[in-house]
């Protein structure tokens, strides 16, 4: 009776898993076109094996990384036993065919169902812990579906305990008297179960054979009737997730923004078709691709755990995001309501993501750099600010002002561009300015910025590097009044209309500039500049050797050309330094900065949180240009951090993070100095004499 009960169940699960799953399958692909996902097939299956196989980002949080991968290798390793239960249930000593009695495979059995065990029991440790540890808003797990993990929690303890019980009967079955390698971890259980009746053993192997197959099948059949229990589903749609992430290689969906697609085709902003989709209003305008980032995700948190704008109090959550996101797509695809109901607004009975939310993130990266299965949450944010900005007309009222200044000023502040090159007057050095094609005898251009322009903290830094590059001999020239911004502020913001002629301007003007040289170099001090120059145009085919200058002094200092002196020891300060998002997380950027502050004989000591896991100003993604009203600011809780360290300088790389801590030093009423690396660095050089 138990076996047809076993065999029913287990048909009427497989069942309703299947067609759930070809459910899923079709509401996935029902998502909008993107064919960039299928290039270099080979390297997206080589990363996908290594990130899954080795778990690379999951052990950025190391304990639960390593448990999870034990309960991973469970998942599929432990099979052998379930068909073994099956079998058990009308021959209590039966074995799989070959291998069943192989003391490889019961010990591989063995200790994978153990390490399981304590990797379950492990897991649930740590979600406990961080439940009661870190209560509320501080949790990662807050706002997850806790219940839905329980159940998964439980079901694995359950299986892992129907193993090892199984196994211990079956010895006892044997009459197995002494330990052996067979049994190497379920031996206790044998030597227990020694003392039963032969009849009993094998009533209690059917029936933990049917109890473990039923524990099974109703896991599959919950699973599968709950499309958006990400907790689960992440066992079957991770491979994928990863294998289609936009990068084919390890590097993450970071630095330049994806060109913006409609119907599988990029937008052709000059001449724009009147189906065209501009970014994500509702439901059915999320890409393929977007939509397996949502039904992948495992509500793990290490998003929200680093995000800048929740640790401030903040709505924004890049979980609570997608969760949502997710939530509100699977119900609606499929119903005339995917393409009618808005995805954002401030009506929670029908938009799913509110304004407030939309507007606080910072396009830092952090959630990007955590999440364990590759989600995109900043392209999501970007495309869901573009449909507000290019369609609604609904944004933030300061972003008004910052894009009609980009317009007209070509700088976000709105300055005078005959001011552009006003900072030239201050240097006691000749500075070559390009007018037409540059010179055969100037290696580098020096992309100065609209900051490094116009705002008078960064026109330091400005001027620190430019003597530095010229005390070390390398010829550099600059475009002056020829300088207009980037486009990063407007397509960050969602405007990419205005980006794509902010962006064309500059090629053309670089274009202009460069004329038929082929190695083309640019140097440039702000993170922003160099991702939207360096990265963003090559998607107009337009390429450049762009260096950011705390790699070029750092060059310099290598070859000689530039040659600090260490403070003596009475005179030298504490420091720390603070990794710009755009130079870190962004562009992988991490050690130049600090090899240079070490050759200029500063001891940098780091803030706790620091490189990959540091904690933006709070500048970027337009955010610059607009308000914080909600929360505590972002920068004040950066500079506390600062502060707490003892240091007595903040090193930045970054005109804007210059801007933010400086700011937050003032507000915080420190005596704490914010300096560019390259003012350390001429201090250092200048102590010569």
């Amino acid at each position: 009776m138990l076996a047809i009960i076993a065999y029913l169940l287990t048909v009427t699960a497989v069942a309703i898993f299947a067609l759930q799953s070809y459910k899923l399958f079709k509401k996935i692909s029902s998502g909008q076109s993107d064919p960039s996902r299928f290039d270099n097939k080979g390297k997206r299956l080589k990363n996908t094996v290594v990130e899954v196989l080795t778990h690379t980002k999951m052990l950025n949080f190391t304990a639960s990384g390593i448990a999870h991968w034990f309960v991973m290798v469970g998942f599929f390793a432990l099979l052998g036993t379930l068909i073994t239960a099956y079998g058990q249930l009308v021959n209590p000593a039966w074995a799989l065919p070959v291998i069943g009695h192989f003391v490889g495979y019961e010990f591989f059995a063995e200790l994978v169902a153990a390490l399981t065990g304590v990797s379950i029991v492990a897991l649930i440790g740590i979600r406990q812990v961080t439940r009661f540890v870190r209560k509320d808003r501080a949790s990662r797990f807050y706002g997850s579906g806790n219940k839905k993990a329980y159940y998964v929690e439980a079901t694995i303890l359950v299986i892992v305990f129907c193993v090892i019980t199984l196994r211990g009967l079956e010895g006892a079955l044997l009459n197995k008297e002494a330990w052996n390698w067979h049994y190497a971890f379920s031996y206790p259980a044998v030597a227990f179960f020694s003392t039963y009746s032969v009849n009993q053993i094998e009533n209690l192997i059917q029936i933990i054979a049917f109890s473990k197959i039923a524990v099974s099948m109703i896991w599959f059949i919950v699973v599968g009737l709950n499309l958006n229990m990400g907790i689960a589903w992440h066992r079957f749609l991770a491979p994928f997730n990863i294998f289609f992430k936009r990068n084919a290689t390890s590097e993450n969906a970071l630095g330049p923004l994806p060109v913006m697609l409609s119907h599988g085709k990029e937008i052709n902003f000059e001449d724009p078709k009147e189906d065209d989709v501009f970014g994500i209003g509702s439901a059915a305008d999320i890409s393929w691709k977007g939509l397996l980032d949502m039904a992948t995700c495992t509500e793990c948190g290490r998003c929200q755990s680093q995000c800048p704008a929740w640790h401030t109090e903040k709505p924004l959550s890049p979980k609570l995001l997608i969760m949502a996101m997710r939530d509100h797509a699977l119900a609606k695809i499929g119903t005339e309501a995917a393409g009618a109901e808005k995805i954002v607004g401030n009506n929670p009975h029908e938009n799913a993501i509110s304004l407030d939310v939309l507007w606080s993130c910072t396009t830092c990266g952090a959630c990007v750099e955590e999440c364990p299965v590759d989600i995109e949450h900043v392209d999501h944010i970007v495309n869901m600010r573009r449909f507000q900005v290019l369609v609604e007309s609904e944004f933030p009222t300061e972003l008004g002002n910052t894009f009609r200044n980009l317009e007209k000023a070509g700088n976000p502040w709105g300055a005078n561009r005959v001011d552009r090159d006003a900072w030239i007057k201050e240097v006691d050095f000749p500075i070559t300015v390009i007018d037409s094609v540059i010179p055969d005898d100037v290696e580098y251009l020096f992309w100065v910025g609209c900051a490094g322009a116009y705002e008078e903290r960064a026109k330091k830094t400005t001027k620190a590097v430019a003597e530095l590059l010229y005390m070390s001999g390398v010829t550099f020239g600059v475009l002056g009044k020829k300088e207009t911004c980037t486009g990063d502020p407007a397509r960050r913001s969602g405007n990419e209309f205005l980006y794509q002629i902010l962006s064309r301007e500059n090629i053309e003007t670089l274009q202009e500039t460069f004329g038929t040289r082929g190695v083309k170099k640019v140097v440039v001090t702000c993170p922003h500049c160099f991702t939207t120059i360096g990265r963003d145009y090559k998607q107009q085919g337009f390429e450049l050797q762009m260096v950011h200058h705390t790699q070029l002094l750092n060059q310099l200092v290598k070859e000689g050309k530039l040659k600090p002196i260490a403070p003596e020891k009475a005179d030298a300060k504490k420091l720390t330094y603070h990794d710009p998002c755009y130079l870190g997380r962004h562009n992988q950027i991490y050690e130049p900065p600090r090899e240079l502050l070490e050759s200029a004989g500063v001891e940098v000591n780091e803030m706790p949180r620091n490189q990959e896991r540091s904690f933006c100003c709070g500048a970027g993604g337009g955010r610059m240009w607009m308000e914080e009203k909600i929360g505590s600011r972002i920068n004040l809780n950066r500079v506390d951090e600062a502060i707490a360290t003892g240091a007595q300088e903040v090193a930045v790389a970054c005109p804007f993070c210059r801007v933010m801590v400086s700011d937050g030093m003032v507000a915080r009423d420190s005596s704490v100095e914010v300096l560019d690396v390259a003012q350390i660095m001429l201090r250092s050089v200048k102590r010569l004499g």
